[in-house]
């Protein structure tokens, strides 16, 4: 990211960008800061943008070897293409070949860095990778965010924060617009100010599930799973987070057991401290073994639907059952 913020400052850009990776709001912020300055005056005759995976390569090429009018710079994004996921032979070797006026921005979600286009970018370009923001990195930003608005919050705030929000930094910056709507004439936002504004995250519901799962209450469990279903949410998508729930206590045992405690044990396993507490909280109702069977039956479970042999719906209720019974698991 440091590199895109140098090529601005010193107006040296490269022919070719790709932004790419799971962090939306920094992606789009580096986005629109390079588009800015390779386009200042907001020329929209030099200026292309394409969404979607059925943009097609020639006519990028084509627009790429026209000469930009009364200008510098063509600037074309490509947002969502796809091509770094599947084969786009005459992308990749245009980009060798790019002409000196062109600028070619690539923003993506996902990339295979097998992929012949990302080497070629990588080659004649920048490939930068927005990554998810760990929690420290994160509370520095809501405290400078707050702080250009005269507002305070405590650590622990902070935290209860985050575990509303997620990490998602577009998520944060909706929830303390809010806040700071909501404490306008008060400096501090509070525990209450928190709980009564900010919109709880689909994890966070996904993570009560898993841990009425682990206390056995399999009502409480089915129930919470029903809401998610009525809120819309793809089986799949919930069998994922689940899958990926018990990974994390699946690393949070096994740290644990090796003598990690409290931030440290926090910062290994890459979880919230403020959620701390209740995964070593579940962790004591479930073996490593044990935890390693729910992730590799959370796998099974994928597979079996992915290829017709289970309904999904089915097949994830049957696994909540599984693992909220007492009868089903021996502690």
């Amino acid at each position: 990211m440091r590199s895109v913020l140098e090529d601005i400052k010193n107006q040296q850009f490269k022919k070719t960008y790709l932004f790419y990776g799971q962090e939306t709001y920094l992606k789009k912020q580096y986005r629109d800061k390079l588009i800015q300055a390779l386009n200042p005056e907001d020329d929209t005759m030099n200026y292309t943008r394409m969404e979607g995976k059925n943009i097609d390569p020639r006519e990028v090429i084509s627009l790429g070897e026209t000469m930009p009018f009364f200008a510098d710079r063509r600037i074309i994004v490509l947002e969502n293409s796809g091509f770094f996921k599947k084969t786009s032979p005459e992308l990749s070797d245009y980009i060798g070949e790019l002409p000196d006026y062109l600028c070619l921005i690539f923003v993506e979600e996902e990339v295979d860095k097998r992929n012949k286009l990302f080497k070629a970018v990588g080659k004649a370009g920048r490939e930068v990778e927005f990554k998810e923001q760990n929690e420290q990195l994160l509370m520095r930003w809501i405290l400078g965010t707050l702080k250009k608005e005269e507002k305070k919050i405590t650590q622990r705030n902070m935290e209860l924060l985050l575990a509303k929000t997620g990490t998602d930094m577009s998520n944060i910056e909706a929830e303390l617009e809010k806040l700071m709507c909501y404490t306008m004439g008060r400096e501090e936002i509070t525990t209450e100010d928190i709980e009564a504004i900010c919109s709880e995250q689909i994890n966070g519901q996904i993570f009560a599930m898993v841990q009425a799962v682990s206390e056995q209450r399999q009502k409480k469990a089915l129930s919470l799973y029903y809401d998610l279903l009525a809120l819309k949410e793809p089986p799949l998508r919930i069998l994922n987070l689940l899958a990926r729930q018990f990974n994390i206590l699946l690393q949070v045992k096994e740290l644990y057991n090796l003598g990690y405690r409290n931030k440290d044990l926090a910062a290994k396993a890459g979880v919230s401290s403020y959620f701390l507490k209740d995964y070593t909280g579940c962790i004591g109702r479930y073996t490593v073994e044990q935890l390693r069977e729910a992730v590799e039956e959370c796998t099974r479970t994928e597979e079996d639907v992915k290829s017709g042999r289970m309904g999904d719906v089915l097949s994830v209720e049957l696994l909540i059952v599984k693992y909220a019974s007492k009868q089903n698991m021996n502690y």
